[in-house]
């Protein structure tokens, strides 16, 4: 089996990708940011080669765009296709809460359950950020019970393109209050093993995002 490849000291690429990754998410890189070769080696430690295949992996995830002759830049999304994104979404993740209300555990019931609870109370404290980090627990738990290796790699794929839109959203004066009791609903659904309400409830809530990002004015691209 072949190792990763590595400077002597360095990281391979798998590394740095998931680091740089984890930096564009997390808005250290703006949409539209050159990312200069020379300064990702210092920053991540890893060798010119690693990087440039980081980049093309994110490349392929949709988080970078490379120009020939200019290099890469962190991609710019545009609010049609934000809508777009979501729209697949919505079909896919609406298809892993079906199969998650087949499959869910008395155990995974609970998990669910308790994060129900702690995403009330987070709004009711007025908590959004930790709403927001809780929304994110929720559907990650949901994909694993489902256990739909293809749709969640796909929804994964499409959820890091609009990462930190989605976190905007979450941050949206009154959207907490809103998508509350939708979650409410995904979850007594998957809980009562019903999937074609399981299915409905999740489309219902990913439709209601279409909706408000259907009545933002375009501010030129997210």
């Amino acid at each position: 089996m072949r190792r990763p490849r590595r400077t002597e000291d360095g990281k391979d690429k798998a590394t740095a990708r998931d680091e740089l990754r984890k930096a564009i998410l997390a808005g250290e890189y703006m949409p539209g940011e050159r990312l200069v070769e020379a300064q990702l080696i210092e920053r991540f430690g890893a060798s010119r080669f690693n990087i440039r295949l980081a980049l093309q992996d994110l490349s392929g995830e949709g988080l970078v765009e490379i120009q020939r002759n200019r290099g890469a830049q962190v991609r710019k999304i545009s609010l049609a296709e934000t809508i777009e994104i979501t729209q697949v979404r919505m079909v896919l993740e609406g298809l892993v809460a079906a199969q998650a209300a087949e499959r869910v555990t008395d155990e995974e019931a609970s998990e669910l359950d308790e994060i129900g609870l702690l995403m009330r109370r987070a709004v009711e404290s007025g908590e959004f950020r930790r709403y927001s980090d809780l929304n994110a627990r929720l559907h990650a738990l949901v994909r694993r019970i489902a256990g739909h290796a293809t749709a969640d790699r796909l929804i994964d794929t499409l959820r890091a393109q609009l990462a930190r839109h989605q976190f905007m959203l979450s941050l949206l004066p009154g959207r907490p209050l809103v998508s509350l009791p939708q979650h409410e609903r995904i979850i007594t659904a998957i809980r009562d093993r019903d999937p074609e309400a399981a299915e409905s409830a999740m489309r219902d809530h990913i439709a209601s995002v279409v909706e408000v990002l259907r009545s933002l004015e375009e501010p030129g691209l997210i």
